[in-house]
């Protein structure tokens, strides 16, 4: 018999009982749709995660402090155990490849404007480049600049939120506000930018860093702790001399606060190394994930083993009867398996159009990204034929073992 013939009888015993074969299939189906969906979710997640963490801003370094020892030690030229202001301008000073520098501090204040008052508004102190190095636009007036923060201007920009908020229609523009007990006056509204990373940019009130540090210091710790601060954000003009510039800042920074390089009171991470942390998290997640749907694959075998069994009982007088007639005991495992693996292969095949459907009315449904992963639907078909092969050897060769004089006196 050949490949053909094995396919044609296979197609004849499953068309013969069909809805015993959809139940059978059942598991198969629902297996392989487990994990696309399921892998689906992860690489989503991972995907919206990647885009949070570079929507922050392109090209970003970012230099952190460790507070661990030295932490009350003063002097603006140095430090032992954290940065300082002052690093950042050494570091756009004295490295290259470097487009643009921030440094940000933040508190929460009460904010008053006319008879509107809001309360807990995060006050985001920074530096004349953080719409470079964050990628946000002004929508109306301007940024503060590099002179107003050295001179510690009582100057803010809005964010969009917080702009209607506080003053409705009305133009934010030139308008006085109080937050706390320091008037600020109104010089820009960004654009709207939305929730990047967690942080609601739109709901925050911006400041010179300087004034943050002078007028709004949250505790009597910060403003013992004086200017310093914990993370200097680095914009690059060429992110392929990353590598160079990060050797530059960590020598630098090294050297200005008088601390070895096996010993550094900072640590210099990159977006890339953010990212790679959550991918290494989001794929162990998701490998769990198939694996937990890959049970259900395990489950639709057994179904799939346990139906040819019955289906061998049920032929025992056929397998005589081809037997009789030439069939060789590899024709009659090769017919049964054959069997097997179109049942599976049939079950993956609606399991795959069923998932991809399902991942893609989830995404749709739902708050979560979802990402179908072309590999991940490849593999979960291939498991489905291994499945049926695997699952399907046991009672096809159990067929091609009967005794045929038994099989023909089989009622």
């Amino acid at each position: 018999m050949n490949f053909t013939e094995f396919l044609r009888l296979a197609w004849d015993s499953i068309n013969s009982n069909k809805l015993r074969a959809l139940l059978t299939m059942l598991g198969i189906i629902i297996g392989v749709a487990s994990v696309i969906v399921m892998v689906s979710i992860s690489a989503g997640t991972e995907a919206a995660i990647e885009d949070q963490i570079t929507g922050l801003g392109s090209n970003l370094i970012y230099v952190n402090a460790s507070f661990g020892r030295g932490m009350l030690s003063s002097g603006s030229g140095s430090s032992s155990g954290g940065l300082v202001y002052d690093d950042a301008f050494a570091i756009a000073d004295g490295v290259s490849n470097v487009a643009a520098v921030v440094v940000e501090m933040e508190s929460s204040e009460n904010v008053r404007a006319g008879q509107v008052t809001l309360e807990g508004v995060t006050i985001q102190g920074s530096t004349a480049d953080f719409p470079s190095v964050r990628d946000i636009d002004i929508d109306e007036g301007r940024f503060f600049n590099d002179q107003e923060v050295e001179r510690k201007q009582k100057v803010a920009v809005l964010g969009s939120t917080l702009a209607h908020e506080l003053f409705g229609d009305s133009d934010p523009i030139g308008q006085v506000i109080t937050v706390d007990t320091t008037k600020l006056t109104v010089i820009g509204v960004f654009e709207e930018r939305g929730t990047v990373s967690g942080v609601d940019f739109d709901a925050k009130l911006y400041t010179p860093i300087t004034v943050v540090f002078q007028k709004f210091a949250p505790t009597q710790f910060a403003r013992l702790m004086g200017d310093r601060v914990r993370t200097i954000t680095v914009e690059l003009e060429d992110p392929a001399q990353m590598d160079a510039t990060i050797e530059q800042i960590t020598l630098l920074l090294a050297r200005r606060h008088d601390v070895s390089l096996d010993a550094l009171d900072f640590s210099v991470t990159t977006q890339q190394d953010i990212i790679q942390t959550q991918e290494s998290t989001t794929a162990a997640f998701r490998n769990l994930l198939a694996w937990v749907a890959g049970v259900s694959l395990i489950v639709g075998g057994i179904g799939i083993m346990n139906i040819m069994l019955v289906s061998v009982t049920e032929r025992t007088r056929e397998i005589g009867i081809r037997q009789s007639i030439g069939a060789t005991p590899n024709d009659i495992r090769l017919q049964f398996l054959t069997e097997a693996v179109v049942l599976s292969l049939v079950g993956g095949l609606i399991g795959v159009i069923a998932g991809i459907a399902a991942a893609w009315i989830f995404g749709q449904a739902s708050e979560m990204r979802t990402v179908i992963i072309p590999s991940s639907v490849f593999l979960a078909f291939i498991s489905a034929a291994l499945v049926g092969i695997f699952f399907g050897f046991y009672p096809a060769n159990q067929a091609s073992q009967l005794d045929p004089i038994e099989a023909l006196r089989h009622e």
